[in-house]
């Protein structure tokens, strides 16, 4: 799929649809204890395979660990762990260790956001510049002019918060910097900004892509989401995840950085080194500091957690926003947020390269399944997703009413298979009893 590719570019320049699911809801005591496979319609047999190929990748060196974590009608089916979490000190993967989520942040943030969308302090259909006036005289990218300069013109229309949620407001990014506009989002720091404001006077400084609704462009929308949703809370994002969604839900080891006391379980981040074609240590701009708190904390890249907590964010959104009374969002808010927001003219791409791949569509900061056939998956219909430059990865199924979660910690992995799909193929082939 096209959006996965971009992760893994970014990750190596650093060196819905169907309706809700009807599945039957767990006891509250019973979310996420463990349970036998078989039990939840699973064949053992394939599930074991799908183990030793994760664990044959682990041994091969194409990444050092990696954790897995499968979950049908908020039972644990499956759980894994392999391989180191540092290489230098031989520390093994464990079931607490801490990850650095990178773009697995942005579903969170889009959680935020609808939380306040539910508070009725924004619309959809919304101009941006209603909550972020610096974006009032925005220019688009034109041409590149004789001299080497970027050409601008004015914009046609503010951008609309759909739009800014959906990757499609125009605003690029700074990852992959095969173009002049991305190239100067990288050259002027904007990830770096001391606070989010800053950042969104920087973007506002910055020609657009595109003018807006024209195309799907990774970008740093979710950031300007998480500034936003400062603005909206009078809170930092910090705080409102920490007091909204990560204290309500149990999340205990999630937030935008380790304390010194849990810093001894944070896997170490590596990138494959393309001239010496060996996994090393992470160097670069995406390498953040997450042993303090940052200035400014990046809704689009910036937490950290573990398997045990992202599953409970996951668990949450599968049970349509509620997890073990404590209760995030609306059902229908959720079904919004995995339903294909775009255009069948952006789904197609400027040139029919349907960016996101055939038959995946996008909701609000998901990734949707629109068309399985098309999409060559054995995933349900409206299944939705989004994944990390450090490779993790998650997809939440409602239609099979289950969840995969997985955890490496490697940035460019050009010889690895597409982990989603290489996952997917072993757990729908592993689902042989689907109405159990």
């Amino acid at each position: 799929m096209g959006w996965k590719a971009t992760l893994a570019a970014a990750g190596v320049l650093a060196i819905g649809c169907g309706g809700l699911s009807d599945a039957r809801e767990p006891p509250r005591a019973a979310l996420l204890r463990p349970a036998p496979p078989a039990a939840e319609g699973f064949s053992p047999q394939t599930l074991a395979e799908m183990n030793a190929a994760m664990r044959g990748l682990v041994d091969k060196g194409a990444f050092p660990g990696v954790m897995t974590m499968l979950v049908r009608h908020g039972r644990v089916v499956d759980v894994q762990t392999y391989g180191k979490k540092n290489l230098a000190t031989g520390a093994p993967i464990a079931r607490d260790t801490i990850f650095r989520m990178y773009s697995q942040t942005k579903p969170v943030t889009g959680v935020a956001m609808m939380m306040l969308y539910e508070e009725g302090k924004w619309s959809l259909d919304d101009p941006v510049t209603k909550y972020v006036p610096e974006f009032a005289d925005l220019k688009v990218f034109k041409a590149v002019g004789p001299n080497g300069e970027i050409q601008v013109e004015p914009v046609a229309r503010p951008p609309t918060m759909r739009e800014l949620m959906t990757h499609t407001a125009g605003f690029a990014y700074g990852l992959v910097i095969d173009n002049p506009i991305d190239k100067a989002y990288r050259d002027s720091g904007l990830l770096g900004s001391k606070s989010l404001h800053d950042m969104v006077v920087g973007v506002a400084k910055l020609p657009m892509a595109d003018q807006p609704g024209v195309r799907w462009k990774y970008s740093v929308a979710v950031d300007i989401q998480g500034y936003i949703v400062e603005k909206l809370s009078g809170q930092s994002l910090a705080d409102f995840m920490r007091n909204r969604i990560f204290g309500p839900l149990g999340m205990k080891d999630t937030g935008f950085y380790v304390p010194a006391g849990k810093q001894p379980r944070q896997a170490a981040l590596y990138a494959f080194d393309p001239k010496r074609k060996v996994i090393a240590p992470a160097t670069g701009f995406m390498v953040l500091d997450v042993t303090k708190p940052p200035t400014a904390a990046s809704g689009g890249g910036g937490l950290v957690s573990t398997a045990a907590d992202y599953a409970r964010f996951c668990q949450m959104l599968l049970n349509g926003g509620e997890l073990g009374g404590a209760r995030l969002l609306k059902p229908e808010t959720v079904a919004l947020m995995r339903t294909n927001q775009l255009s069948e003219a952006v789904l197609a791409g400027p040139d029919g390269s349907t960016p996101l791949g055939p038959g995946v569509g996008f909701g609000l900061d998901f990734a949707v399944v629109t068309d399985p056939a098309k999409a060559k998956t054995g995933a349900g219909r409206g299944t939705y997703s989004w994944g990390g430059a450090a490779g993790t990865w998650f997809w939440i199924d409602p239609e099979n009413d289950l969840f995969f979660l997985g955890m490496i910690q490697v940035i460019g992995r050009p010889k690895t298979p597409d982990l989603t799909e290489f996952s997917q193929g072993f757990v729908y082939r592993a689902l042989v009893d689907p109405a159990r």
